[in-house]
């Protein structure tokens, strides 16, 4: 029998982009990964990580620049917080549309006053993304890594503190794992008996 515990995958529309459909289920935190040029009717792409590329409305486009500046280049890396806001309207019909509800690298909410109907403006908020604490090392994988670590601090490859800071790229080590790592490395006996 094949795995129910998630069916979100069975609601996602067939689509070159996210639409608001594809966030039904709910809000999705999500890293840019690029930022490009799309065509007339959507002139911004952002590309995200591991999802379908997002081509924000001009208000959302607002958004973000007002929180993040003008040039896409410093967005890559970013994260942001899309869900599907169901008053929308394209032509005075309700539709849907994605909206931003939380943003990465703000230093507080951002409150700003978007254009809500010709001539109308409301208020649009956006709350601080707190970062989650970051993944930990996978300790199998650690135990596989820590022998030819250790060679190659034993010979004189790295530093103890570099595999620390390479390993830590991918997940953070515990105070258990860093001693592992710093601690002192003899030459093996035979070597020296010999």
């Amino acid at each position: 029998m094949s795995d129910v515990s998630s069916l979100r995958d069975t609601i996602v529309p067939k689509s070159d982009r996210i639409n608001a459909d594809t966030l039904m289920a709910g809000p999705e935190t999500v890293v840019i990964a690029g930022v490009g040029r799309g065509d007339s009717e959507t002139p911004v792409r952002v590309d995200l990580e591991g999802r379908l590329p997002w081509f924000p409305c001009k208000s959302m486009r607002r958004v973000l620049i007002a929180a993040w500046g003008d040039d896409g280049r410093t967005w890559v890396g970013r994260s942001l917080t899309l869900y599907t806001d169901p008053e929308v309207k394209f032509g005075g019909v309700k539709v849907g549309g994605i909206r931003i509800s939380h943003m990465s690298d703000i230093d507080r909410d951002l409150a700003i006053s978007l254009t809500a109907t010709r001539g109308k403006r409301a208020p649009f908020t956006v709350r601080k993304l707190v970062a989650a604490a970051p993944a930990m090392y996978p300790p199998a994988e650690f135990d596989k890594n820590l022998p030819a670590w250790r060679a190659a601090i034993l010979d004189g490859k790295i530093t103890a503190e570099q595999v620390i800071g390479k390993a830590e790229q991918k997940g953070k080590l515990t105070d258990e794992q860093k001693k592992a790592v710093m601690a002192p490395i003899e030459s093996d006996p035979q070597e020296s008996a010999e």
